[in-house]
């Protein structure tokens, strides 16, 4: 079944995106403590920044998205439809019900974020619920509910921790260059290369930690909406929902960079370049290939 081969792929290719993530940090690490000489200590103090930097992003982040998205809470009364739609597709996957969220925002969009399935949140905006039929609601909650099953957000959360530790150890190691060079005193031409080869991964590294971060991300919103489909069985409602999306001229009110990833579409509103090149620093893939998948299931 052609739904069930666009999970697997997709599965597939993130967790090999991620491996090879782990590979480039080991690679990154290697080459500056090689070139300070400092051995692998010197990302001891960085690792544990990193790690306290971490577990707060893991607790609070959810927190903070919601702050920075203007998002309230509603309860079953405020908006049973609404309510109703989540319950019954919860049901239906056996996950458990999450917190409900609204936005005031005439621009349709959702997203979905907590660390696990038992402390998960579902948000959409006024604009979704007043513009999408019952079919395309479903499909777009059924996208959603599929993020915090598959735990997608749990894992968007490691990648962004680990572009954040890829930007802080190349701050440090230009910062010791800077200040007191390598401990090896001794120099030589072959030093001087490593030197130069450090330099040009501390420039580079966070570039393409990012590009591996967007990467994920993508890959990510294709198997939610493969996973979706598989839980609503009806692919024309979210692809219906995404077209409706994709045409709203205007760009969601609270739109922020750093929450961007989150939601169904880009909230920013701006074409995602078909560029080879630059679709690379897309958050999302664009809707029309996503429609064109979903409609071949």
């Amino acid at each position: 079944m052609k739904i069930y081969s666009e999970i697997s792929s997709n599965k597939l290719k993130t967790w090999l995106i991620m491996v090879f993530f782990v590979v480039f940090i080991t690679t990154i690490i290697y080459i500056f403590a090689k070139t300070l000489g400092y051995g692998l200590s010197l990302v001891g103090a960085a690792l544990i920044l990193s790690g306290i930097m971490s577990l707060g992003s893991y607790y609070f982040s959810d927190k903070m998205v919601l702050a920075i998205s203007g998002a309230k809470e509603i309860k079953k009364e405020d908006n049973r439809q609404l309510y109703n739609t989540v319950e019954n597709l919860c049901i239906a996957s056996g996950q458990p019900i999450p917190k409900i969220y609204i936005i005031s925002d005439s621009s349709p969009n959702a997203f979905a974020t907590g660390r696990s399935p038992d402390k998960a949140v579902v948000c959409v905006t006024s604009g979704l619920l007043n513009m999408l039929a019952k079919t395309e609601l479903e499909g777009v909650i059924s996208h959603e509910l599929s993020h915090i099953k598959n735990f997608d957000i749990r894992l968007m959360a490691v990648v962004a921790i680990l572009v954040g530790f890829i930007a802080l150890i190349s701050d440090i190691f230009m910062r010791s260059l800077w200040f007191g060079g390598s401990r090896d005193n001794e120099r030589n031409s072959a030093q001087g290369v490593l030197m130069v080869i450090g330099i040009i991964f501390a420039i580079l590294s966070p570039i393409v930690a990012i590009l591996i971060q967007l990467a994920v991300s993508r890959k990510r919103e294709f198997l939610a909406d493969a996973s979706g489909v598989l839980l609503t069985r009806f692919p024309e409602g979210l692809t219906s929902a995404l077209i409706k999306i994709s045409k709203y001229p205007y760009p969601l009110k609270n739109a922020n960079n750093a929450t961007a990833h989150l939601f169904i579409s880009n909230p920013f509103k701006n074409k995602e370049s078909k560029n080879p090149f630059s679709s690379l620093f897309n958050t999302h893939p664009p809707i029309e290939e996503r429609i064109k998948i979903l409609r071949s299931m």
